[in-house]
């Protein structure tokens, strides 16, 4: 219990120190020795939860399933923030913003990697919607710190969408809590999501169904799913690239646990009804269409920072579908595809981040030859897309090969459909990536200071974990399975 206090206090005292901090040589520093305490102290947490099998109290619980997203939530803060550092600090320097505006950025980054830490250990419903909200309140400043025209129209965007969505969410966690009210003794653990899970086959079905429909409608508008997706391509484009890391790679994750934990209630409560796969078809449903569509807006694209948010809805729907999909192989793959997802996500934006200060601009038909101007930037952008278009040996085939699987085991006919999206998806990335790496470098372009570290770390560790995934990762995702599925994989 120690460690997920610090894990959770750390973010919250650092966000509040940077927001004070005057000397803004040392708000980097700050930030980067906030996210590493944070990160230790998860790890901390993983040991307390591997031993004793999961930490509770206070409201708070940490189990199988969400302990390795709290893990990689902390490490990808923590690396994003190694990137952050040197990056904003040129972002201070060229008058993109200001001083004031680098307290707000670093207090901001800060508060929302306390509201996902949040989001991802509560155990009570009320309280994981309300840190959802957080998160959106703490990236709406991010996504408007650049105060053009264009970030403050982005920002406003995703703060309504995302507002509206998490409006239904809240009806959603209302019509559990109701449902609650009829089989558990004690009104105040109405929202404990423990206490309902014992309690699911109890639950009224009609009533559960319908609050599971309102919250995939609002929690699925932060996950990115079509066509509650329209904030997140314009979100990444005019915010910082740092924020488009953590984003990409950890916020869609979290909203993503918070529809898998409430199906997880809707299937008990379903179980002896005659549409026992409401909640799974759902998914299915909401999971392909992100996918297909996702994939083929990659064709569109002219700034490289949307190309790849419409990059991070295909895989979303991926996983979305996985998760619907059911069964031991698809919710291995499923998880297995969160983790490798995000971090080659936040490795490739970070790649992004380097690539746009090099060329001057987003815009794809201008960002040209980085092989020959940087060859760090674009051997590294070259990897990482391969990495997320599913090239072997990195995880991400591995993933993908388990999902393709249990869609041919359980839903042939869905194959082609799903071989369809990985192609279009495929040819979409690299139409554009070839010109950006080995085309014509433009005269007078310039190598720029790259902290390529990151991306060394991410990108390895996608590359092990699509050799050999390591004997403790393997039993906490089978015992995640295990909690989600009732079955074991391995």
């Amino acid at each position: 219990m120690n460690a997920l206090l610090v894990t959770l206090l750390a973010p919250v005292a650092g966000a509040l120190a940077l927001a004070m901090l005057r000397p803004l040589r040392w708000a980097g520093w700050l930030n980067t020795a906030v996210s590493a305490a944070t990160f230790a102290a998860s790890v901390v947490l993983a040991w307390t939860v591997a031993e004793a099998g999961e930490v509770a109290g206070l409201s708070f619980r940490v189990d199988a399933f969400n302990v390795y997203l709290v893990v990689l939530t902390a490490f990808v803060g923590l690396t994003t923030s190694i990137f952050s550092r040197p990056y904003m600090r040129h972002v201070c320097d060229t008058g993109l913003t200001s001083e004031r505006g680098m307290r707000i950025y670093h207090a901001m980054y800060q508060a929302f990697m306390f509201t996902m830490l949040l989001a991802l250990t509560t155990d009570n419903l009320g309280v994981l919607w309300v840190a959802v909200e957080g998160a959106t309140l703490a990236t709406v400043l991010l996504v408007s710190l650049y105060r053009t025209p264009e970030a403050v129209e982005a920002a406003w965007k995703y703060f309504v969408l995302c507002g509206v969505g998490i409006a239904l969410a809240l009806f959603g966690t209302v019509l559990t809590y109701f449902a609650a009210q009829q089989v558990v003794g004690d009104p105040a653990e109405g929202l404990t999501w423990s206490v309902l899970f014992q309690q699911a086959r109890a639950l009224e079905p009609s009533v559960m169904g319908l609050a599971f429909v309102f919250l995939l409608v609002g929690y699925g508008t932060k996950v990115g799913l079509v066509p509650m997706h329209q904030w997140l391509p314009d979100a990444h484009s005019e915010g910082p690239t740092p924020m488009s890391a953590v984003l990409s790679g950890l916020l869609l994750n979290v909203a993503l646990y918070a529809v898998v934990r409430l199906k997880m209630l809707v299937d008990g409560s379903l179980a002896a009804t005659d549409a026992p796969h409401l909640a799974g078809d759902l998914l299915m449903g909401f999971g392909l269409l992100s996918f297909l569509v996702a994939g083929l807006f990659l064709h569109r694209q002219r700034d490289i920072k949307r190309m790849f948010s419409y990059s991070s809805i295909e895989h979303m729907g991926l996983m979305t579908f996985a998760f619907g999909l059911g069964g031991p192989l698809a919710t291995f793959g499923a998880l297995l595809h969160m983790l490798v997802h995000s971090l080659t996500k936040s490795a490739i934006f970070v790649t992004v981040g380097h690539a746009t200060h090099l060329a001057g601009t987003q815009t794809i038909d201008k960002i040209r030859g980085l092989i020959r101007t940087q060859p760090a930037v674009g051997w590294a952008l070259l990897f990482g897309v391969a990495a997320i278009a599913g090239f072997p040996p990195f995880g991400v085939f591995t993933s993908e090969f388990l999902l393709l699987t249990a869609t041919m085991q359980s839903q042939p006919w869905l194959t082609m459909a799903l071989l369809s999206g990985l192609a279009i998806a495929f040819a979409g990335l690299f139409r554009h990536l070839h010109p950006m790496v080995y085309g014509p470098a433009p005269e007078g372009q310039r190598p720029v200071s790259a902290n390529m570290l990151p991306v060394v770390i991410h990108l390895g560790l996608v590359l092990w974990l699509g050799l050999s995934i390591p004997a403790f990762l393997a039993g906490w995702l089978d015992r995640a399975t295990q909690l989600i599925t009732g079955a074991h994989l391995l």
